[in-house]
């Protein structure tokens, strides 16, 4: 499959997966996880005032965590059948957000914004360059580029499984994809709760985050883990050059829970 019929897929496969679940209660859609993503690399302060743009807002969740942390603006850019979601669940703000029915690709190069923020959403993209160009384009000069990635390190085993299970999950209708994370739930429950006492891969992030989701934003974590055609795990490396190869400057790095990347780059 090409690159593009890739990205095509995985963007079909998100909007199906939104309008299923549309809310963004509770810990999941906080500025407490906002926080706890971006951790000592950025000083949520900094978004009073400023002008944003979050690539791949799904279903609206972090658009609403940027107007509550202060934003002036919001350009909220989803490609997928999500994006009337997106808008409903963001209706009550809208007077300060402009909405963008397109890729991330599409980010108007207007020179003037302060933050791109794109959140759990370019390690779906077979090529992102075309993304991270475009942030590019949008910024100003000082202005921040910030992207959270699954990491390949510490994850080894959990990759390998996630893996193997996507190959045939990725496949089912929902319905079918629905239950069999019912039955993923309860071994899932038992490892977070053992996660509590022992030395186990993953432990940091099933303390920190996953037990402070409610029991469906719990599924639906596994669910979108299980759902998309493609998704790549990126090495520090990769993670750092994929902001450093189109121009970004003092790129830094937080490995979240030491399981994923945290990564911002400032135009110069």
């Amino acid at each position: 499959m090409t690159h593009g019929a890739l990205q095509q897929r995985t963007i079909e496969d998100f909007g199906e997966q939104w309008v299923k679940y549309q809310d963004n209660d509770g810990y999941y859609g906080s500025s407490a996880l906002f926080r706890d993503i971006f951790g000592p690399l950025l000083n949520e302060g900094e978004i009073a005032g400023a002008r944003v743009a979050d690539v791949g807002s799904g279903t609206g969740r972090f658009v609403n965590v940027l107007l509550a942390a202060g934003a002036r603006h919001v350009l909220a850019v989803e490609p997928s059948g999500a994006f009337e979601v997106l808008r409903n669940n963001t209706v009550t703000s809208q007077d300060r957000i402009t909405y963008l029915n397109a890729p991330g690709d599409c980010l108007p190069a207007t020179g003037d914004l302060d933050f791109v923020f794109s959140i759990g959403v370019v390690h779906h993209i077979p090529d992102p360059m075309p993304v991270i160009g475009a942030a590019w384009g949008a910024l100003r000069r000082g202005g921040k580029c910030a992207v959270w990635l699954y990491g390949r390190e510490g994850n080894a085993a959990y990759v390998t499984l996630a893996k193997a299970l996507r190959a045939v999950t990725r496949r089912l209708p929902h319905a079918a994809l629905a239950l069999f994370v019912w039955t993923l739930y309860g071994p899932v429950t038992a490892y977070m709760m053992a996660s509590r006492y022992l030395r186990i891969p993953l432990a940091g992030y099933m303390r920190s985050v996953f037990a402070r989701l409610t029991p469906e934003k719990r599924r639906l974590v596994l669910y979108d883990q299980l759902n998309p055609t493609f998704a790549k795990y990126y090495t520090r490396d990769e993670a750092h050059e994929l902001l450093a190869q189109v121009g970004f400057r003092d790129v830094r790095l937080y490995h979240r829970h030491g399981y994923s990347w945290s990564v911002i780059g400032t135009k110069p």
